[in-house]
Protein backbone atom coordinates (compact mmCIF):
# COMPACT_ATOMS: atom_id res chain seq x y z
CA UNK A 1 0.00 0.00 0.00
CA UNK A 2 1.23 3.45 -0.77
CA UNK A 3 -0.07 6.68 0.68
CA UNK A 4 -0.53 9.71 -1.51
CA UNK A 5 1.64 12.76 -0.97
CA UNK A 6 -1.55 14.53 0.17
CA UNK A 7 -1.85 12.18 3.16
CA UNK A 8 1.89 12.25 3.80
CA UNK A 9 1.89 16.06 3.87
CA UNK A 10 -1.21 16.11 6.07
CA UNK A 11 0.60 14.00 8.65
CA UNK A 12 3.70 16.17 8.34
CA UNK A 13 1.69 19.36 8.91
CA UNK A 14 0.16 17.96 12.09
CA UNK A 15 3.55 16.71 13.26
CA UNK A 16 5.07 20.15 12.69
CA UNK A 17 2.28 21.87 14.59
CA UNK A 18 2.56 19.36 17.42
CA UNK A 19 6.27 19.86 17.96
CA UNK A 20 5.78 23.63 18.02
CA UNK A 21 3.64 23.33 21.16
CA UNK A 22 0.52 25.30 20.36
CA UNK A 23 2.47 28.23 18.90
CA UNK A 24 0.93 29.75 15.82
CA UNK A 25 2.73 28.66 12.66
CA UNK A 26 2.30 29.85 9.11
CA UNK A 27 1.92 27.88 5.93
CA UNK A 28 5.19 29.47 4.82
CA UNK A 29 6.95 28.11 7.95
CA UNK A 30 5.77 24.59 7.20
CA UNK A 31 6.49 24.84 3.47
CA UNK A 32 10.06 25.92 4.17
CA UNK A 33 10.59 23.31 6.89
CA UNK A 34 9.68 20.45 4.56
CA UNK A 35 10.55 21.94 1.18
CA UNK A 36 6.94 21.59 0.05
CA UNK A 37 5.01 23.90 -2.27
CA UNK A 38 3.09 26.55 -0.33
CA UNK A 39 0.20 26.31 -2.83
CA UNK A 40 -0.11 22.56 -2.29
CA UNK A 41 -0.04 23.04 1.48
CA UNK A 42 -2.84 25.61 1.32
CA UNK A 43 -5.26 22.91 0.10
CA UNK A 44 -4.10 20.54 2.81
CA UNK A 45 -4.40 23.18 5.56
CA UNK A 46 -7.90 24.04 4.38
CA UNK A 47 -8.96 20.39 4.50
CA UNK A 48 -7.36 19.75 7.90
CA UNK A 49 -9.30 22.75 9.20
CA UNK A 50 -12.56 21.41 7.75
CA UNK A 51 -11.86 18.03 9.37
CA UNK A 52 -11.30 19.72 12.75
CA UNK A 53 -7.61 18.88 13.16
CA UNK A 54 -6.34 22.45 13.06
CA UNK A 55 -7.65 25.90 13.77
CA UNK A 56 -6.83 28.91 11.68
CA UNK A 57 -6.40 32.35 13.22
CA UNK A 58 -6.74 35.08 10.62
CA UNK A 59 -5.18 38.49 10.68
CA UNK A 60 -1.77 40.10 10.93
CA UNK A 61 -0.57 37.93 13.80
CA UNK A 62 -2.50 34.88 12.68
CA UNK A 63 -1.47 31.39 11.82
CA UNK A 64 -2.46 27.81 12.42
CA UNK A 65 -2.23 25.39 15.33
CA UNK A 66 -3.66 22.08 16.40
CA UNK A 67 -7.34 22.15 17.32
CA UNK A 68 -7.11 18.88 19.23
CA UNK A 69 -4.74 17.31 21.68
CA UNK A 70 -2.12 15.15 19.90
CA UNK A 71 -3.42 12.16 21.86
CA UNK A 72 -6.84 12.66 20.22
CA UNK A 73 -5.52 12.59 16.66
CA UNK A 74 -5.59 9.00 15.44
CA UNK A 75 -3.30 8.29 12.50
CA UNK A 76 -5.53 5.57 11.02
CA UNK A 77 -8.56 7.86 11.04
CA UNK A 78 -6.54 10.68 9.49
CA UNK A 79 -5.33 8.39 6.69
CA UNK A 80 -8.90 7.25 5.98
CA UNK A 81 -10.03 10.89 5.82
CA UNK A 82 -7.25 12.11 3.54
CA UNK A 83 -6.86 9.23 1.08
CA UNK A 84 -9.14 9.44 -1.94
CA UNK A 85 -9.62 5.70 -2.23
CA UNK A 86 -8.09 2.42 -1.22
CA UNK A 87 -8.24 0.77 -4.63
CA UNK A 88 -4.80 -0.78 -4.38
CA UNK A 89 -5.52 -2.94 -7.42
CA UNK A 90 -7.88 -2.51 -10.34
CA UNK A 91 -10.44 -5.05 -9.12
CA UNK A 92 -11.14 -2.95 -5.99
CA UNK A 93 -12.77 -0.33 -8.22
CA UNK A 94 -16.38 -0.96 -9.17
CA UNK A 95 -16.17 1.63 -11.96
CA UNK A 96 -12.83 0.74 -13.56
CA UNK A 97 -12.45 -3.00 -13.10
CA UNK A 98 -11.77 -4.78 -16.38
CA UNK A 99 -10.04 -7.84 -14.94
CA UNK A 100 -11.65 -10.96 -16.44
CA UNK A 101 -10.93 -13.22 -13.43
CA UNK A 102 -12.40 -11.00 -10.70
CA UNK A 103 -15.36 -13.29 -10.04
CA UNK A 104 -13.15 -16.22 -9.03
CA UNK A 105 -9.88 -14.54 -8.02
CA UNK A 106 -8.77 -15.08 -4.42
CA UNK A 107 -6.00 -12.47 -4.56
CA UNK A 108 -8.51 -9.66 -4.04
CA UNK A 109 -9.45 -11.10 -0.65
CA UNK A 110 -5.82 -11.46 0.37
CA UNK A 111 -5.02 -7.88 -0.64
CA UNK A 112 -8.13 -6.60 1.11
CA UNK A 113 -7.07 -8.39 4.29
CA UNK A 114 -3.58 -6.87 3.99
CA UNK A 115 -5.02 -3.38 3.51
CA UNK A 116 -7.18 -3.72 6.62
CA UNK A 117 -4.15 -4.96 8.59
CA UNK A 118 -2.19 -1.91 7.41
CA UNK A 119 -4.95 0.43 8.57
CA UNK A 120 -5.33 -1.48 11.85
CA UNK A 121 -1.69 -0.81 12.69
CA UNK A 122 -2.19 2.89 11.97
CA UNK A 123 -5.29 2.84 14.20
CA UNK A 124 -3.02 1.92 17.12
CA UNK A 125 -1.10 5.22 16.90
CA UNK A 126 -1.84 8.86 17.63
CA UNK A 127 0.00 12.02 16.73
CA UNK A 128 1.38 11.99 20.25
CA UNK A 129 2.85 8.52 19.67
CA UNK A 130 4.65 9.47 16.47
CA UNK A 131 6.11 12.60 18.06
CA UNK A 132 7.75 10.94 21.06
CA UNK A 133 11.08 12.31 19.81
CA UNK A 134 9.65 15.84 19.84
CA UNK A 135 12.82 17.52 21.12
CA UNK A 136 14.98 15.97 18.40
CA UNK A 137 12.43 16.83 15.71
CA UNK A 138 12.27 20.43 16.89
CA UNK A 139 16.08 20.63 16.86
CA UNK A 140 16.14 19.42 13.24
CA UNK A 141 13.59 22.03 12.18
CA UNK A 142 15.48 24.76 14.04
CA UNK A 143 18.77 23.65 12.46
CA UNK A 144 17.18 23.66 9.01
CA UNK A 145 15.83 27.19 9.61
CA UNK A 146 19.20 28.46 10.87
CA UNK A 147 20.96 27.20 7.74
CA UNK A 148 18.83 29.45 5.53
Amino acid sequence: MRLTSYTDYSIRVLLYLNIHDNQLSTIQDIAEAYGISKNHLMKIIYNLGKLGYIETIRGRNGGIRLAKSPSEINIGKLVRETEEDFNIVECFSKDHNTCPITSICTLKGVLNQAMFAFLKVLDDYTLEDIAKNKIKLRALFDQHTDEK
